[in-house]
């Protein structure tokens, strides 16, 4: 099988010789700086379908080409050959820290990403239901001997109550994997990469993803939900947001244990990422139990 500097140097995309420079991050991708003799900078992702995530790159695709055109995203250049070749962005890739100081600039992102991606994108609808991939996670996890399958009926029993706690909500287009990482800043304007669970669903999901992944605190919480509905939550959106961060966190944490199962990527230790987020997916069990009474 060939490297992963092989694939970039022969995808049809390239007028010249190219210098190939590995990037840092990525859970499930290998990504890759490419720059042509005249300087020209490309983003390329190296990834096969991952059916046990959901993730299908025909689909990632067709995602990223809609958030393109919704202007949330820098454009596909290419996709094929287990690659794709995006826009180089020159920007600054988010942390937590930047999560919880810059969340007001990045509800308009989101919004605009919630009201506009979909529609701009063709073929059949994906769709992303938090309670439905938790468990399917669980079955494959079950299936494939997990060393937690022990703790499944118990993840499953949490689920089905946070799921009994959600309200009516619109269906939007969400990103579905709003990590720090995935949010950039060109120094001008914020920008959203990373497209492979995008689809329609619940915009509880993804602002409760986004503060559960960067740990903002409840008087943010509160401010953005006011902010993103336009009148503070009442108890039951309150009470459904938080159901929803718990939901969040458990998913995540569920991915980490499918990835020990079934995936192997340079520098990610699959069993720290499962350790770091079943404790912050505890931590916010608790806090939602508490209030719960």
């Amino acid at each position: 099988m060939s490297d992963p500097e092989t694939v970039i140097r022969n995808l049809p995309v390239w007028s010249g010789p190219v210098t190939v420079e590995p990037l840092a991050g990525g859970l499930s991708n290998a990504n890759f700086t490419v720059a042509e003799a005249d300087g020209t900078r490309r983003m390329v992702r190296l990834g096969a379908d991952l059916p046990f995530h959901h993730v299908f790159r025909g689909q990632e695709a067709r995602v990223s080409r809609a958030a393109h055109a919704a202007g949330v995203s820098p454009a596909l250049l290419h996709a094929g050959d287990g690659a794709m070749v995006f826009e180089f962005l020159d920007a600054h890739t988010f942390e937590a820290d930047d999560v919880r100081g810059e969340w007001r600039r990045i509800l308009p992102l989101l919004r605009r990403c919630h009201d506009e991606v979909g529609r701009h994108l063709t073929g059949p609808a994906p769709f992303f239901w938090v309670f439905h991939v938790i468990r399917d996670y669980a079955a494959t996890l079950r299936a494939g001997g997990s060393r937690m399958a022990g703790e499944l009926p118990r993840f499953l029993e949490i689920a089905g109550r946070l799921e009994a706690a959600q309200v009516a909500m619109p269906v939007v287009f969400g990103h579905h994997d709003l990590l720090p990482a995935n949010l950039m800043d060109d120094g001008g304007r914020l920008w959203l990469v990373d497209w492979e669970y995008g689809g329609f669903g619940t915009p509880l999901f993804d602002l409760a993803n986004l503060a559960g992944n960067a740990g903002l605190p409840p008087d943010d919480e509160r401010a953005m939900l006011e902010a993103y509905f336009g009148q503070a939550p009442s108890p039951a959106l309150w009470r459904a947001y938080g159901a929803m961060k718990v939901a969040s966190l458990l998913r995540e944490t569920l991915w980490s244990l499918v990835s020990e199962l079934h995936m192997s990527a340079p520098g990610v230790d699959y069993a720290a990422y499962t350790a770091e987020n079943l404790d912050r997916f505890r931590a916010a069990l608790s806090e939602f139990e508490e209030s719960e009474g």
